[in-house]
């Protein structure tokens, strides 16, 4: 890719540096594209400080074409491969900021906190290309409601749902559910947001809790089968996925516990049907982006479809307006193609024009290595051995100031990623490498990607329901 440093406004970058007369809008802020020019070198900015910005920085780091690379606020894993630069991530104005100061070409988006409040929108109006969905688009997260209503009148396959915003209307509203209740905070909550269970109780005191936080409630109905994460490149009009890929959500071991963030992940999916990613875009990701796009908020940017792969056929569970974490850090470790030349086609609007993403063969598996007490208050400022070891993403971290030690700094501290010909021999080496790091009272899955290298994962037919 391309630095053109006379250009106005700052940040114009084409797909492989190629520029054509034009101009592209992603729901705000505007930039024209010229005609090509000569290969200087690239500049790109990170906003986030978790295990996927680490993946993305370090996809990132290997390609050549880029030459500077900051990430903001970032952790004591990034800072390795990046400069480091506080910000406030749910400040629109104070990223942008930081933007157009460091001389960002591209900035990129990690966390879906900034999106909802409508950083992208700054970053573009400051003349600054950005990866990441406008606040109009990105409510498609932030608003479980939003998405719902999106996706009945895209014609997306979904679970019946009922949005409650009043206690009154609770123990009704529970009776047209269950015997298994999901019950969801409607807007942001990391992943922790939502409870599935099949006790009455438990989901009513759940829906009571988050409505009393001042929370709308989403019920819906409960879909079985495995759960898929299909992440999608979109910059408008054209979608491009990625290597589809499964998560863990539950703390513990055979899904037991509490939802966390995720606690692992895996890709691609061997058991997965010939033509489902193709069946997943022709009927939920495509429709979305076209209704957004007739609501006049195009979606510009990384598009994560949450699915279960029901004997009805895929059904979306959530839709997240950015990259998720921990399948990413699965999913970039399979990536040949330079990560840079896509995420820039995307912000262009030129994602048409660019290389369909290529991939490594064979599978990855990341294990995510939780401090005590996650997904409660995790124990920090705990010190970690082997935290620069191969493989290791850090997600929680900070650096001591006196002596340099990488210390515990958040629940999910570190995520552990390794790659091999089959899920089978990737397991073996991710566990080998987990086993290379030290943290007191840490705590992790040990069955991540288990029970699909054993072939036991299905998608049903005919009514025969398979957990995943």
């Amino acid at each position: 890719m391309i630095v053109d440093h006379d250009r106005a406004p700052r940040g114009e970058l084409g797909v492989n540096g190629r520029r054509r007369v034009g101009h592209f809008s992603a729901g705000g802020g505007t930039w024209r594209i010229r005609q090509s020019f000569t290969l200087r070198g690239v500049r790109i900015l990170v906003i986030g400080a978790g295990g996927r910005e680490h993946a993305i920085l370090r996809a990132l780091s290997r390609d050549p074409e880029v030459t500077a690379l900051a990430c903001a606020p970032g952790n004591a894993g990034t800072a390795t491969i990046a400069e480091s630069y506080s910000v406030d991530v749910a400040a629109p104005d104070e990223i942008a900021e930081l933007a157009v100061k460091w001389r960002a070409d591209l900035v990129v988006f990690g966390p879906e906190t900034p999106l909802v409040v409508g950083a992208a929108d700054a970053v573009r109006a400051a003349g600054v290309p950005c990866f990441g969905p406008s606040r109009a688009a990105a409510r498609i997260e932030g608003s479980k409601a939003f998405a719902k209503d999106v996706m009945l009148s895209a014609g997306v396959p979904t679970a019946h749902s009922e949005t409650v915003d009043n206690p009154a209307k609770l123990d009704a509203a529970l009776v047209n559910f269950g015997p298994t209740w999901v019950v969801k905070d409607d807007g942001l909550a990391g992943g922790k947001g939502v409870l599935v269970t099949g006790d009455f109780d438990a989901a009513r005191a759940h829906a009571l809790k988050l409505l009393e936080d001042g929370h709308p409630v989403l019920l819906e109905s409960f879909l079985d089968g495995p759960e898929a994460s299909l992440l999608c490149l979109v910059d408008g009009t054209t979608v491009r996925p990625l290597l589809p890929a499964q998560d863990f959500k539950r703390v513990g071991d055979g899904d037991a516990g509490p939802n966390t963030g995720g606690m692992g992940a895996y890709a691609p999916l061997p058991w997965a049907p010939e033509g489902m990613v193709d069946e997943v875009v022709d009927t939920v990701v495509r429709p979305t982006v076209e209704e957004l796009a007739r609501r006049g908020t195009p979606y510009s940017g990384l598009l994560y479809a949450g699915l279960a792969l029901t004997s009805n056929g895929p059904q979306v569970i959530e839709f997240n307006c950015r990259f998720g974490d921990p399948e990413t850090q699965a999913i970039l470790a399979m990536l040949r193609t330079p990560l840079s030349t896509l995420l820039a086609a995307v912000a262009n609007g030129e994602l048409a024009e660019a290389p369909e993403p290529e991939w490594e063969p064979g599978a990855a598996v990341t294990v995510i290595l939780a401090a005590e007490g996650y997904p409660g208050r995790p124990r920090v400022d705990d010190v970690i051995g082997g935290s620069d070891g191969p493989g290791v993403l850090h997600s929680g971290t900070r650096r001591r100031e006196e002596d340099g030690a990488v210390l515990a700094a958040g629940g999910r501290v570190l995520s552990v990623v390794a790659t091999g010909e089959d899920l089978e021999s990737a397991r073996a080496e991710v566990y080998r490498r987990v086993d290379g790091v030290h943290l007191p009272g840490a705590h992790y899955r040990t069955d991540i990607a288990a029970r699909a290298a054993r072939g036991e994962v299905t998608v049903p037919e005919n009514g025969d329901l398979t957990r995943n």
